[in-house]
Formats: structure tokens, C-alpha cells, sequence
């Protein structure tokens, strides 16, 4: 006899003389009811329509159930909601939460086209792949996948989504560049081992302000950490001075991108500062002999890390084209000597050496933490795919994801408990709520769990948002 898989009815381990019996009979539950909010936030800044005005869509329109944006908002709430995999959507299809979310007129799906279809009001996973899939070169003759997405509209996006996070221009922003690895485990196009990491991988370039994400870089392992990053900071440089003339800004990344060019470029034609990490050698640590000695007497005197900087005007014999300001910090710690290194652009009148080194360079420690956010709770190495393309449109829907969320976050979280939570704590504290749904002509009601932890927190993100005119 054929097992069977759902049983109509369950009975667990008795309460007391109470039998506890368990039925799917609960009606149309989601456990993603508080992705609401989300909807709330695209409702104003129209985050994901813009996105999608980014696609060219050949397809035949007479034929089209799901249009682009439709998918876009799919599959970025999805990636927002903790759904990591396309194959997630063949059960997610089913959810109204999820038509909602996707604006569908009809949340429950009756009114699809198809009577199999029914009751599905989004996409499954074969028509959601057509997003990421589909050839740069693909056409309305195209046999199957006809959505093109266009890269470079979406990096100019992601960029004027951060001119607009400014309701007036700043006096100063500091644009941190970083890279991270991106392990994989297929034979997709450009993997490559890195001895670093040891393991292959990708090496994705981030460009952050803060907590405003400017760029997201697929790039192949074998690649100079440095690499494309000119090119990157040029396309952001003069986008936000033609925004905001005047406004001053800060390149900082760590030694990796202690490049002459980078650093040409910022004292030349962009007037931008930079202050860099710049790799230790031996004519930079006999500069700071003396400061290192007296870390060590302070040390010993003390059995406390001891940190002496010095600040000098370097040179390199060959690879730099002028001589640059230099700190360096000599420090002492309990397992010996650790000399550290920074170059910059930035006058010793306006920032001494250890104000420098200590309360601006490693601020960028924090960049790290936005990187894990997507990394880890976003699924931005979720880079599956065969080809390097798909992989980079996949990196794009998990920092859409990442620049909605934060938007939630500095829009309705600021001043509350979840003000500097990550992507996954607001994920599970507000968007994974259990409700009921019922979908009727006029209405769709959703009803919130009445025991629900965070509703004094729920309601006044509502709240604020509701405060908050829709753009445009």
C-alpha cells in the first residue's frame, strides 16, 4: 500500500486528559504576513518599479499573465522574506501574501487564466528564471526567455536611490570600498581558485556609504582586488557631484586598493580625498623604529597593547608618481610587534595621525557587517547559475532586496529597538508573522496573530510610514 504523506488528521503527545490533535484545516495562513511593510516602503519609494523599468520585455503581450514588474517584485521580496532559491517559489505560488505583495488584482489566483493555474496567483520557478536567464542579446524572435535586463540602468539606480535617501545635500560622504569572497561549488564561468581564501570562488566588489549600498561587482577570482574599481568610482564620483556640487568626498579601503591610479585619480580630475591601507614593507617599518621602541617600553611598563604613530611624508621607488602623506602605527601587543600602515590625501591639519588611523580608517570595519548582511541573510552568494551574467543579475536581486530593507530601516526603525538590527533579526521579528487571510471583493484581510510579540513595535513602523509621502 502507498505511504501515506499528509495525514488529515495528527495526535501528539496529550496534554494532561487533553488529547492534542493537529489538521490542516486552517484556511489561507501565511507565515510571511509582515512583508507588508516592505509593500508600504516600495509603495513610496518605488524601489522595485524602477527596477523592473529596467528590463526590456519582448515578450508577446497578449500572452502575459506575470508582467515584469510583477516578477521583479517576486523574486525580491522572496530573497527579502528568506526564500534563498527559485524552487522555493513553486510553493510560495500558492501563498496570497505573496500575490499581494507581487500586486496581483486577484491575491488568491482565481483569476488565472489557465484552470490548473488557479489558485497560484504568482509565478513558479521556470517563468521566474526567464529574469536572470535571459541573453543579453535576446530578442522578440527569442524562442523562450525574452526579459533583458540592462545592467548599467540598473547601477545608475542604485546610485539615485542614494541621492534621494537626502532630503538636502550632505557636506561630506565617504564612499568605503571593499571585496569579499563568493565560494562555489559548480564549474560556473569564471571560477577560479583564490589562495587567499583557498577555495574557488568569485570577488565581488561592494561600494557602501554607510549603510547605503552603491555597488555590487560580480567579479572573477583571478582578478587584482583593485580590479574595475577605478572604473566604478569614476561612474559614482561624477554622479553624485552632478547632484550635489560642492559636496566633498572620502575614498577608504583597505591595502588592496592602494593603487597609483586610484590614488591619481582622486588628486587629479574628481578632487576627491582617499585615505588607503598601504601594505608594510622594510623601508616603511625602519620609518617607525624609534615609535616601536617606544610602544615596547610602554608595554612592558604597562603588560598593556601600547600604539605609537608617527606621521611622514613617503614615496615608493618606482609604482607611485609623487611623494603622499603616510601614518604609520607602531604598536606593541603581548605577542610582539604589529606595524600598520595608511596613506592619504587628507591634510595632518585637519585630522592628526591617530585621529586618522583610529577614529576614521577603521570605521570601515563596519562596511564588513553590510557585506555579511547579504552575504549571509541575503543570499547574495547564492551565485548557482553556469554563467557570469545570471550570477551578477542574482547579485542584483539580493542587494535590491538589502536596499529595501534598509530603507524600512531608516525609514520606520530609526530611534526604536530594531534601529541598527540586521536584515535577518528584522526578517524574523517583523516580517515572519503567522496570519489569517481572507480575500473578498472589496477587501483582503489580513488577521494577525493576537499573541504576536512585537505589535506595540509593528504598529509604530505602520505609523511612521503612513507619515511618509509616496515619491513621485
Amino acid at each position: 500500500m502507498e505511504t501515506q504523506c499528509i495525514l488529515a488528521q495528527m495526535e501528539f503527545q496529550q496534554l494532561g486528559r487533553r488529547g492534542v490533535i493537529g489538521r490542516f484545516d486552517g484556511g489561507k495562513i501565511s507565515s510571511d504576513a509582515g512583508g507588508v511593510l516592505l509593500r508600504e516602503v516600495e509603495s513610496r519609494l518605488h524601489i522595485l518599479k524602477r527596477l523592473a523599468g529596467c528590463y526590456r520585455d519582448y515578450r508577446d503581450k497578449a500572452r502575459i499573465e506575470h508582467s515584469v514588474e510583477s516578477l521583479i517584485r517576486q523574486r525580491v521580496y522572496g530573497i527579502a522574506l528568506g526564500y534563498e532559491d527559485l524552487n522555493d517559489h513553486d510553493s510560495l505560488r500558492h501563498d496570497v501574501v505573496m500575490g499581494l505583495l507581487s500586486e496581483k488584482q486577484d491575491p488568491s489566483g482565481t483569476d488565472r487564466v489557465r484552470e490548473q493555474d488557479q489558485g497560484k496567483p504568482v509565478a513558479g520557478k521556470s517563468t521566474l528564471n526567464r529574469l536572470e536567464l535571459t541573453p543579453e542579446d535576446a530578442n522578440e524572435k527569442s524562442r523562450y526567455k525574452k526579459i533583458v535586463a540592462d545592467g548599467g540602468a540598473i547601477d545608475e539606480l542604485m546610485i539615485t536611490l542614494f541621492i534621494e535617501s537626502y532630503q538636502s545635500q550632505p557636506s561630506e560622504v565617504v564612499l568605503d570600498v571593499d571585496a569579499t569572497d563568493d565560494p562555489l561549488y559548480g564549474n560556473q564561468e569564471g571560477k577560479y581558485f583564490h589562495g587567499y581564501y583557498a577555495e574557488y570562488c568569485y570577488l565581488p566588489l561592494y561600494i557602501f556609504c554607510g549603510e547605503h549600498l552603491l555597488c555590487a561587482r560580480l567579479r572573477q577570482a583571478d582578478e587584482d582586488p583593485a580590479s574595475g574599481v577605478l572604473q566604478e568610482l569614476k561612474r559614482i564620483v561624477t554622479k553624485l557631484k552632478s547632484a550635489w556640487p560642492g559636496v566633498r568626498i572620502i575614498v577608504r579601503g583597505d591595502s588592496g586598493f592602494c593603487r597609483e591610479q586610484i590614488m591619481s585619480y582622486c588628486e587629479g580630475e574628481s578632487q576627491t580625498e582617499y585615505v588607503l591601507g598601504l601594505a608594510k614593507n622594510s623601508r616603511l617599518i625602519k620609518q617607525i623604529d624609534t615609535e616601536m621602541a617606544q610602544a615596547k617600553q610602554i608595554h612592558q611598563a604597562t603588560q598593556q597593547s601600547a600604539r605609537v604613530f608617527k606621521d611622514f611624508r613617503y614615496r615608493t621607488r618606482k609604482s607611485w608618481s609623487c611623494e603622499r602623506r603616510v601614518v604609520g602605527k607602531a604598536e606593541y601587543l603581548a605577542k610582539g610587534e604589529n606595524p600598520r600602515f595608511i596613506v592619504t590625501s587628507i591634510a595632518s591639519e585637519e585630522k592628526e595621525a591617530r585621529e586618522l588611523y583610529e577614529d576614521f580608517y577603521c570605521a570601515r570595519g563596519d562596511m564588513e557587517n553590510r557585506i555579511k548582511e547579504q552575504q549571509l541573510g541575503l543570499f547574495a552568494d547564492r551565485t548557482s547559475t553556469s554563467w557570469m551574467r545570471s550570477n551578477q543579475l542574482r547579485l542584483y536581486f539580493s542587494s535590491f532586496a538589502y536596499i529595501l530593507i534598509h530603507a524600512l530601516r531608516r525609514l520606520g526603525l530609526e530611534g526604536t529597538e530594531l534601529a541598527k538590527a540586521q536584515c535577518d533579526t528584522i526578517r524574523l521579528k517583523l516580517f515572519k508573522i503567522g496570519a489569517q487571510i481572507q480575500v473578498s471583493v472589496r477587501k483582503v484581510w489580513i488577521s494577525f496573530s493576537e499573541s504576536y510579540p512585537y505589535l506595540k513595535l509593528f504598529q509604530q513602523v505602520f505609523a511612521r510610514l503612513q507619515q511618509i509621502a509616496a515619491c513621485g
